[in-house]
């Protein structure tokens, strides 16, 4: 059972819906723009893909329209006015964004993936028959998000529960404030852990474009929610997608709150292994490491995990940023 929330929480889960007195809009946007934006992105992705356009480039077009729509949501209707992100966290979350989410696993895709694969065809040693690769591309990718899910579930609790591992999770936990663009704040380490457990696999068993696309645009649209600052309330949809909701307890800077919600995309594996929180009636409080001195520039934190311990220095009398 979750402990009692403390008075500043409660407070700040009073003004959850917009504000005192929030406008009709405000509430559509709380409640409704999650889904909008999923559908959207989804409905974008097949009406161009039934255009003839090629299906990475509908993924990306479906991608960038979201992003769009997920920024005027945090502008317009935040979650806490004080994560609006400072300029140093945009610039060192852009190059994170860039350097970590884009062109690491397209070296990653182009290069070990490529020669792996290429050396099991050659032997005759693919796994296509693993895959139903006869189904519609909606059910494969919705079969591709839990069994990716439940893999990425137990690679993050590995990272929370190894010393050596955590310490390279750690960059990710090291933001103050949540907003949509610092979803990409991983270090390339972990991140080449990442792309051989979720994405690795399913190239090995020949998972078509259209549907490793489709799993991107949920995967990408999901993440920036996420993370976001976007005040929403997500419902019964709390018990099957891992939103912001749950997400910002999982990034609270107390280790017994943060060991919880560690679903990527979904929560259904952590309802099963009951790792699930979400406290009715309040609202986490502050964000990040117990070090509040811990670096956060993009180069620092190529080095952090290096340094055993630092997450955890300079945790008495530290105060928040």
């Amino acid at each position: 059972m979750a402990a009692a929330p403390q008075p500043e929480r409660a407070t700040a889960e009073a003004h959850a819906d917009g504000g005192d007195r929030p406008s009709a809009l405000a509430r559509l946007t709380v409640r409704g723009a999650y889904p909008i934006v999923i559908l959207l992105g989804i409905g974008i992705y097949t009406t161009l893909g039934s255009l003839g356009v090629p299906a990475t480039v509908a993924s990306y077009v479906a991608v960038v329209v979201g992003a769009g729509l997920v920024t005027l949501h945090e502008i317009f209707v935040p979650y806490r006015p004080e994560w609006r992100p400072q300029g140093d966290d945009v610039r060192a979350d852009v190059a994170f964004m860039l350097a970590v989410q884009v062109v690491l696993p397209l070296l990653l895709a182009l290069g070990a993936t490529t020669a792996f694969a290429g050396w099991l065809r050659e032997g005759d040693l693919t796994f296509g028959s693993l895959w139903p690769h006869t189904w519609p591309v909606a059910l494969q990718a919705v079969l591709m998000l839990a069994v990716a899910d439940f893999f990425r579930y137990w690679m993050h609790r590995a990272f929370h529960g190894s010393a050596f591992m955590w310490r390279w999770h750690a960059v990710h936990h090291s933001p103050h404030r949540l907003y949509w663009l610092n979803v990409g704040r991983f270090h390339p380490g972990e991140k080449a852990v990442q792309f051989c457990v979720d994405a690795l696999p399913f190239v090995l068993v020949g998972v078509g474009s259209e549907v490793l696309a489709a799993y991107f645009v949920f995967y990408a649209l999901n993440g920036f929610y996420q993370h976001s600052n976007c005040n929403v309330r997500l419902g019964w949809l709390n018990y099957l997608i891992s939103g912001p909701e749950l997400h910002r307890w999982h990034h609270s800077e107390l280790p017994a709150e943060s060991d919880h919600n560690f679903g990527n995309n979904l929560i259904i594996w952590d309802v099963l292994f009951g790792t699930r929180y979400l406290p009715a009636d309040a609202a986490v409080g502050r964000l990040g490491l117990l070090n509040r001195e811990y670096p956060r520039s993009f180069v620092a934190q190529m080095r952090t995990p290096l340094i055993r311990g630092l997450d955890k220095r300079a945790a008495e009398g530290a105060t928040s940023s």
